[in-house]
């Protein structure tokens, strides 16, 4: 064997053998990637408790604020009732997707 044969058997293998390899293993890195593991899940679930909750305090103070100064108004609001709670699209997001599991 020559040089230019040994060069060309490595050219051959490095595109049918090597360069898929290295493709599908990068893909499936990336797919498993894109998924929220428990622990991100367990994190959202934290995080959409602590903003409901913040939002229920939000709403105390805004009808405590409105009881002592009836012209107060809250922003983005007319009145703290008078809308439906920016938290329920969520909600209703939740919902749907823990019918489906």
């Amino acid at each position: 064997m020559d040089s230019g044969d040994v060069v060309g058997l490595i050219a051959i293998v490095s595109l049918f053998i090597f360069l898929p390899w290295i493709i599908l293993h990068y893909v499936t890195k990336w797919k498993t990637a894109a998924t929220l593991t428990t622990g991100d899940e367990a994190l959202l679930d934290e995080l959409y408790r602590v903003a409901r909750r913040l939002e229920d305090r939000m709403t105390t103070v805004e009808r405590l604020v409105a009881a002592d100064h009836p012209e107060f108004r809250p922003l983005g609001r007319t009145a703290p009732s008078d809308t439906e709670e920016p938290l329920s699209l969520l909600e209703r997001q939740l919902a749907a997707k823990k019918g489906v599991r």
